[in-house]
């Protein structure tokens, strides 16, 4: 039987409630404890206020003051944080933080600052981006093992089991915390919430070091304000054909694929990756080998140019 007192109960209640952050701070020390995924998981769940996947405007500012003012070892109320002392912890914050400086927290710039489970801290490590989207889905076709077009949950649950034993390269993690972790993640990434990953949701899980379409030279070209030239085409090629064979075929071509849907899709699945690759093809000689050549990809691109050329003209 709990020894602690109704009026104990109550306080804690209403620090609770004032200041969600002081439940996870040791109340000697005033440092945070060690998140479980659970806990990682609530504390996310409670800034993240409208669930767009970042902590940004007043949801930053709210967890600001709640982070500072909880590690004071008097209960002050986060309003005591004032204004120019809010502009100036931001920005030192942000700096800290906010690893590519858009002016918002990720779950992953949330995981870096807080202390968690080093387990499932290794699930959010920045040391190793893919080197492109060719990577990407190469290890899509690794994992979907069903052909479904989706990651499900075991199958995403033996994606974080060989992703921890890599990190590690020992195996040290129980079922029960595979499934808490999967279970995390699903919470986490799973953006329309059907239970599985489509591809747009992986790759947030799985993020790519560059999209190399995203480059401001290149999209200048191809939203027609510069010209795109033979070395512009000839880097996207080279990018994109790993193993340097003379052309872009099965992975390579979903890569490349996926990284040009990006620019104008946030979500899709591999349905519309599909659909976006037969209605990309259909004006270009394409090869019923299932490959493209430097010609090809060359068509595709002064082709999608020629397209926003057209938006942009017709849009009042």
């Amino acid at each position: 039987m709990s020894s602690e007192s109704p009026s104990s109960a109550k306080k804690l209640n209403l620090e609770r409630a004032s200041n969600f952050m002081r439940q996870f701070r040791d109340p000697d020390s005033r440092e945070l404890k060690k998140l479980s995924a659970n806990q990682f998981m609530e504390v996310w769940s409670h800034y993240d206020g409208d669930g767009n996947g970042y902590i940004e405007g007043t949801e930053l500012d709210g967890f600001l003051r709640e982070f500072v003012s909880s590690a004071n070892f008097t209960d002050i109320s986060p309003d005591a944080v004032s204004d120019s002392m809010l502009v100036e912890l931001k920005a030192c914050f942000m700096e800290a933080y906010d690893d590519n400086q858009d002016g918002k927290i990720d779950i992953r710039e949330l995981a870096q600052l807080l202390p968690m489970e080093e387990n499932f801290l290794l699930l959010f490590r920045f040391d190793n981006p893919l080197e492109s989207s060719v990577e990407f889905m190469k290890i899509w076709r690794e994992y979907d093992t069903d052909g479904s077009g989706y990651i499900e949950a075991d199958e995403l649950k033996n994606f974080l089991r060989d992703l921890l034993k890599e990190a590690k390269k020992i195996n040290d993690v129980s079922e029960d915390k595979l499934i808490e972790y999967t279970d995390t993640m699903l919470q986490v990434f799973d953006s329309n919430k059907d239970g599985r990953l489509q591809l747009s949701e992986m790759a947030k899980l799985l993020p790519v070091k560059e999209n190399f379409l995203c480059r401001q030279v290149f999209k200048e070209g191809i939203e027609g304000a510069t010209k795109l030239t033979k070395d512009d085409i000839e880097r996207v090629f080279s990018l994109y054909d790993r193993d340097n064979n003379g052309s872009i075929e099965n992975e390579e071509l979903r890569g490349f694929l996926k990284d040009l849907l990006e620019l104008v899709k946030k979500d899709y699945d591999a349905q519309d990756l599909l659909e976006f690759e037969e209605t990309i093809l259909q004006g270009v000689e394409y090869s019923s080998e299932g490959k493209i050549s430097r010609k090809q990809l060359t068509m595709i691109l002064l082709a999608l140019a020629k397209h926003n050329q057209e938006e942009e003209v017709s849009t009042p």
